[in-house]
């Protein structure tokens, strides 16, 4: 071995590069690792991948960002229309209750009594349905829940439409259901419908002199107030099932008919 060798005089014996042990950077000319010692040449290969570029060196943030909107959107859709003054979270309003949904409250729409299995909504007929929703709507309206009765509005809406056949009492509660969805004109068409078949109808009365006011015709709801202080007492004498069951709301009409103006 010449002087010039154990000098190190000699050309590097290898160019810049990595350690093979540690993986760092050596200087040209380098005959050990300046950081764990090892002789150039020797130790485990270190594995260095090239720079990621491109779409590749976005991916992984990318998709960090993806699982940040995830875990934001889940939180979020826990308080869905939650409106500040709501008395409940909105999203929680489309799990079934026993107050709206009966004893079973095994699935939404579920029939009451028994506290069996709940039955399918496909199960049920149109009126069935469409009379579930109405309960369910109006419960969430006398709560103040307004942001439960703008989720379940269109499909309670749709579920009346569906009906072939209406009767007087579900005309009704599909002009209460546009009522407190503040659809004037499709009150006005089921009291229409409903005055129609008898023009001394409470149910229709009340439910025309609410969609007037809704559409700020003062001077129509006063009249259609008039017409059912007029004929609350005969109407009232027929006892007719649908006025049994919507007394409360009659007589609240009748009310607010006989106050000044």
């Amino acid at each position: 071995m010449t002087s010039s060798n154990l000098s190190g005089g000699s050309a590097p014996l290898a160019s810049a590069g990595f350690c093979a042990a540690c993986g760092a950077a050596l200087s040209a000319g380098a005959r050990f690792c300046h950081r764990c010692g090892t002789p150039l040449g020797q130790g485990l290969p270190v594995v260095r991948q090239p720079a990621a570029s491109g779409a590749a060196a976005v991916l992984p943030w990318g998709v960090a960002f993806v699982a940040l909107l995830a875990l934001v959107a889940m939180f979020a859709g826990k308080n869905f229309g939650a409106a500040k003054g709501s008395g409940i979270d909105g999203s929680a309003n489309s799990l079934p209750t026993q107050a709206v949904d009966g004893a079973a409250g095994g699935a939404p729409f579920a029939q009451g009594g028994g506290g069996g299995a709940a039955p399918n909504i496909a199960n049920l007929s149109p009126s069935e349905r469409a009379n579930r929703l109405y309960t369910r709507i109006m419960e969430y309206a006398e709560g103040g829940k307004v942001d439960s009765v703008a989720f379940f509005a269109p499909m309670a809406m749709a579920s009346h439409e569906m009906l072939t056949e209406p009767t007087t009492d579900e005309r009704y509660h599909f002009g209460r259901i546009a009522e407190v969805t503040n659809a004037a004109p499709v009150a006005i068409a089921q009291a229409d419908s409903i005055l129609a078949g008898n023009p001394n109808n409470l149910l229709g009365l009340l439910l025309a002199a609410r969609a007037a006011r809704m559409s700020g015709d003062t001077a129509g709801a006063k009249r259609f107030d008039q017409r059912l202080l007029k004929a609350l007492e005969p109407e009232l004498a027929t006892r007719l099932p649908d006025y049994d069951m919507h007394r409360a709301e009659i007589d609240r009409a009748a009310d607010e008919a006989r106050r000044p103006n």
